[in-house]
């Protein structure tokens, strides 16, 4: 595994989220998972961090992606895939 600052805000029923940690195991990176609540009423978090509700959200370092399941998958394989 690959150590990251990556941590990934999503939820386990969302196929959104499934994609970015099949990529994500794909690369072995190794990242943190914080789950949100179903409702987007709840995800406080997310709106403090992103300024949306939206999941699959991630932050890795200064870089942070907000509700785009491609946009993380691009950046993963961009930053971490095999050159």
């Amino acid at each position: 595994m690959t150590p990251t600052d990556i941590v990934l805000y999503q939820a386990e029923w969302c196929p959104y989220c499934a994609r970015v940690r099949a990529v994500l195991t794909d690369l072995l990176l190794d990242y943190h998972c914080v789950n949100v609540p179903r409702d987007h009423g709840q995800r406080t978090i997310c709106k403090e961090l992103f300024g949306v509700t939206g999941i699959p959200s991630m932050i890795d370092g200064d870089t942070s992606i907000a509700d785009d399941d491609d946009a993380i998958i691009a950046y993963l394989r961009e930053k971490y895939g095999k050159k």
